[in-house]
């Protein structure tokens, strides 16, 4: 080990064309194994049937944020060390377009890997308490580097502007292995790998840290950081990798206000469309993967067949602000079915990971992820102020949705293919 820290410091053909539009379409939100909580006073409370009285989602502002307590920090273990990464100059975050109360900004730090090592842990500390609302950490392989840094020169300010992953492309498209590493919400710990067990992070990689500010008290500039914790690449550890279960979302518009103009589903996709570009096509592209008729519903489901032997050791789910609850069940239908994630009252702002009793599958056995959305969320929620009702389809904005399951696996061997 050189150099670690900042300069020391269905069938084949269908799979294949499934892939191949994926990997020019898909663009999924971080949601990792390891996110921290917010306190469980700000987050919903209910029974999510009470669609005629429902319960109020939490407000989360900056005072909330800054009050805090930063997290604690966890005991090294043996050969494990840390390095710290930080934004390399002040950003000052602004609501792109001018409207709305978020910013999602992605930075290029670069750890000056020169041999590979194990990622293990990592911790947050955030500049500035008051705007950091929470921080995803992607991966950036060697070879997708100057495309970062291409998107990093395209404006004056540092970074670039990110709501949904890192933007560097391909960078979330191996739903057997994606790119993200850790995240953070504030409040929350250091997070470490089970022990024996780490994230492999090859010579020359990269790391995109995305922030989203919350800009309810004004603009003020910030210098966040990230410390990673790690181990030399030659240590015998388990590799971890992320597998992805997105569903496809078609949220129609309720009833009584049906007649708005994004409420027929081809308006509603060229709005996708001019707003995301070519992007959009995977709310279409997820039905080629999931096999779903795709009818309007308030509910989503996907089954995927495990396509090589895993452990599963960790689940998380990802929706937006329009979402209600979402599951995560191996082998539903069977003797074997296992409930490995059951969330019936949605937190937008509490999407961390669970850790669970090791789960052994094997090819051809079955993965489900099923989301409910509601369009009532948006009376209540600030975001949608102002904003017509529309039929929601799978995309990056705060307006869009997203059904998602993640896992966190252990594979007998090396994922194969990109499916």
């Amino acid at each position: 080990m050189s150099t670690v820290g900042p300069r020391r410091p269905a069938g084949p053909v269908r799979r294949r064309l499934v892939v191949l539009a994926l990997t020019a379409a898909l663009a999924v939100t971080g949601v990792v194994a390891g996110v921290a909580a917010l306190g469980t006073e700000d987050h919903r409370e209910g029974d999510p049937a009470s669609v005629l009285s429902p319960v109020d989602p939490p407000e989360v502002v900056a005072e909330q944020l800054s009050s805090l307590p930063p997290g604690k920090q966890l005991p090294l273990r043996r050969g494990e060390r840390r390095m710290l990464l930080e934004m390399p100059t002040d950003y000052t975050p602004s609501s792109p377009g001018g409207a709305g109360t978020d910013d999602y900004r992605c930075f290029l730090l670069d750890p000056g890997l020169e041999d590979d090592v194990w990622l293990t842990g990592s911790q947050v500390l955030p500049g500035n308490p008051e705007v950091v609302h929470h921080v995803i950490l992607f991966r950036v392989e060697p070879d997708q580097v100057e495309t970062a840094r291409a998107l990093d020169h395209r404006t004056v300010d540092p970074g670039w502007s990110c709501f949904g992953g890192s933007g560097v492309e391909g960078s979330a498209t191996n739903l057997a292995d994606a790119s993200w590493l850790a995240a953070w919400a504030p409040g929350g710990d250091e997070t470490r790998t089970r022990d024996g067990h780490g994230v492999r992070l090859e010579a020359g990689s990269q790391v995109v840290m995305q922030v989203h500010y919350n800009l309810l008290r004004g603009q003020s500039a910030d210098r966040s950081a990230t410390q990673l914790r790690w181990m030399p690449g030659e240590r015998d550890l388990t590799p971890l990798h992320t597998y992805l279960m997105p569903a496809p979302v078609e949220l129609p518009c309720r009833a009584a206000r049906s007649d708005g103009p994004l409420c027929e589903r081809d308006a509603a996709m060229a709005d996708l469309r001019r707003r995301f570009g070519g992007a959009a096509s995977t709310a279409d592209v997820l039905h080629l993967l999931c096999g779903e008729g795709g009818g309007p519903s308030e509910t989503t489901t996907c089954t995927r067949r495990v396509s090589q032997p895993m452990t599963v050791l960790g689940v998380a789910g990802h929706m937006h602000l329009l979402g209600r609850e979402i599951s995560v069940v191996a082998n539903a239908g069977t003797p074997e079915e296992r409930t490995l994630l059951d969330i019936d009252t949605w937190d937008f702002d509490d999407q961390g990971s669970r850790q669970v009793e090791a789960l052994r599958l094997e090819t051809g056995e079955t993965l489900t992820v099923t989301c409910r959305h509601q369009q009532w969320l948006r009376d209540k929620l600030p975001a949608f102020a102002g904003q017509e009702e529309k039929y929601v389809l799978w995309g990056e904005g705060s307006t869009d949705e997203m059904c998602l399951g993640t896992l966190q696996v252990a594979y007998d061997s090396e994922p194969v293919g990109r499916f």
